[in-house]
């Protein structure tokens, strides 16, 4: 008998991170980071593991989107899925009711990607492998076979699609060598929440340095005057060498982004994320204009391909931001990875978040071996909290992720993580004096 996907099951767990302004910026003072942690079964005992993050309130909301897509998925043959993911993204996606609660963009279209990661998971564990390695031996032609054009086809044609991962091919047993002797460098926004007090900024960006990190990023955007402060005691903490980012997390308008960031020029902020409404592509554009050499980076809040396809017509951004998180999985991020490659705009990813860091390390070492075929100007966001959750945490050494090489996207929570965290029941909330 045929192997089918018996059950989507989904769990609302929260930690309490808002305790120590942990995550803690301008627009997001006190969040609690959280998982809408989704399980997908089959009939033969086989599991994959996804989540869709967010900060608290409302994750239930997000598990309820969940339980929506399930019965369009329970009952599948599992072989058929696997064998055109493509197909299966557009499945949930695109279905005639639910769609109309997006399209393609906010707590569906992340449920569609929670469910669509736990299925890239099962893929991966079935043929044991992670799911970079997976996805890095697919052929270019497997790889364009994922990507839905209808909305790129200005942008990127299957054609230009299947040259850039063609072009890329001969070098991936040499980068997948490379990565896996030397990792993919990263950056760390531990130093930065908004909430800390500058001895602790101070202190945290010193250790950030010894750690080995070439890079660190300051959330900004409540007090120009705070901002000017902490962005100087950054900078005489880590001195010259070392970039500093700020992350602005949406709080200004355009002019307003233009006028804040000016003061902050002398200490050479490498880049400003999210310095405006991430719906706003012309004002990005604007902002890219008038603060450059200051990068402008965005993505953690773009609700699918489509936008990532008109930030990168319209020249907004320096740094490409995806999430693995945020659109519909790792099949849409592929097609957002390949438009990366064909506008040469170096890609980031955002990992501020529970389980954000274990799953997108996956797409920038997929994008390093197999899509763009380099490391430059791109490095991986990577924060130091509620790593020990996950069966399979990421691991970095001198300021570099090391690739995973347990199978599957590193998405997986211990049963006693979850069991403890679990909202509202668990006792991390049901004993909360």
């Amino acid at each position: 008998m045929a192997e089918l996907i018996s059950s989507v099951d989904v769990v609302d767990v929260r930690f309490p991170t808002s305790r120590e302004l942990d995550g803690s910026d301008a627009m997001n003072p006190e969040p609690d980071y959280s998982a809408t942690y989704v399980t997908v079964r089959t009939s033969d005992g086989a599991e994959g593991f996804g989540l869709a993050f967010t900060i608290g309130r409302g994750n239930e909301i997000e598990a309820a989107a969940v339980e929506a897509l399930a019965p369009l998925v329970t009952g599948l043959p599992v072989n058929d899925v696997l064998a055109d993911l493509g197909a299966f993204s557009r499945r949930l996606t695109g279905e005639g009711q639910l769609r109309w609660l997006g399209p393609h963009k906010g707590v569906i279209h992340m449920a569609a990607g929670a469910v669509v990661n736990a299925v890239w998971d099962l893929y991966a564990r079935r043929e044991g492998k992670p799911v970079w390695e997976l996805l890095s031996g697919m052929s270019p032609e497997q790889l364009v076979a994922l990507v839905d054009f209808r909305y790129l086809r200005d942008a990127l044609t299957p054609e230009e699609a299947l040259d850039i991962l063609t072009a890329a091919e001969p070098g991936r047993a040499e980068r997948r060598a490379r990565l896996l002797a030397d990792g993919y460098p990263a950056y760390t926004t531990t130093p930065g929440w908004l909430g800390y007090t500058d001895d602790k900024l101070v202190r945290l960006s010193r250790e950030a340095v010894a750690e080995g990190f070439t890079q660190i990023k300051l959330k900004v955007g409540t007090d120009p005057e705070a901002d000017l402060r902490r962005v100087r005691l950054a900078r005489e903490a880590v001195g010259p060498g070392v970039r500093i980012a700020v992350d602005a997390n949406q709080a200004w308008g355009v002019e307003q982004a233009i006028e804040w960031l000016a003061p902050l020029a002398p200490f050479e902020p490498y880049w400003i994320e999210e310095p405006t409404s991430p719906d706003d592509i012309l004002g990005h554009a604007a902002i890219r204009r008038a603060v450059a050499p200051v990068k402008v980076a965005t993505g953690e809040h773009c609700h699918n391909q489509v936008m990532f396809k008109q930030l990168l017509q319209a020249g907004a951004i320096d740094i490409l931001q995806l999430d693995a998180a945020r659109v519909a999985g790792v099949t849409e991020n592929v097609a957002i990875l390949l438009l990366a490659a064909k506008f040469g705009v170096p890609v980031c990813p955002h990992a501020g978040g529970v389980g954000l860091c274990e799953m997108v390390q996956h797409l920038a070492m997929f994008d390093y071996v197999a899509v763009s075929g380099s490391t430059e100007d791109r490095v991986i966001e990577y924060v130091d909290h509620l790593h020990g959750h996950f069966t399979d945490p990421v691991t970095l050494r001198a300021g570099r992720y090391l690739a995973p090489r347990a199978p599957g996207l590193s998405a997986e929570m211990h049963p006693a993580s979850i069991a403890r965290y679990r909202y509202p029941d668990g006792p991390a909330w049901s004993e909360e004096s």
